[in-house]
């Protein structure tokens, strides 16, 4: 997944080399809008595995693309048009949110490869997502110099964020 330290315009002219990468806030995202759609996938019955594939995807896709949008939004200078580096620089750093979308869908396509029901493939795909989003806040502390209370801080912050997500699929009975 893909992250940068700077805006995707960040006006100085230098491009960040993927070394000097911290921002997985996308993949973080990315990671929280996949449990969610998991987590609510099939909670009124039986759910079609194909179904909470494309929902996955194309609910990341989405989201992606009202992200590019709104950064180039929020960035325009008036009175000048985007152009189309910076449309691609800005679609470029947004990607890990649809990048985030993709393992947890894998793993309900591949539950089926496993004989596992679609309602197991979605718990293990929202684990995964859950697991990818502390993974990627740690890897994000971890990456900017942060100290090992604040590395561990973040992956809490984001354990509890994802376990609130799983505490919804309990709650909704499925």
């Amino acid at each position: 997944m893909s992250g940068s330290s700077v805006p995707p315009e960040s006006g100085d002219g230098a491009d960040r080399s993927a070394s000097h990468r911290t921002d997985y806030a996308g993949a973080i995202y990315g990671s929280i809008l996949a449990a969610s759609v998991v987590a609510t996938a099939g909670t009124t019955g039986e759910y079609p595995r194909l179904q909470a594939i494309v929902l996955l995807m194309i609910t990341g896709l989405v989201f992606w693309a009202t992200h590019v949008y709104a950064e180039l939004v929020g960035e325009r200078v008036v009175g000048q048009r985007w152009s189309l580096r910076q449309i691609r620089r800005t679609a470029a750093h947004e990607w890990s949110i649809v990048e985030a979308a993709t393992l947890p869908a894998a793993a309900v396509a591949l539950s089926a490869v496993f004989g596992l029901s679609v309602n197991t493939g979605l718990w293990i795909a929202l684990g995964i997502a859950v697991a990818q989003q502390v993974m990627w806040a740690c890897l994000g502390a971890v990456r900017a110099g942060a100290p090992r209370g604040l590395v561990v801080a973040e992956g809490f912050v984001n354990l509890a964020l994802g376990l609130i997500i799983v505490a919804a699929k309990v709650v909704l009975k499925h």
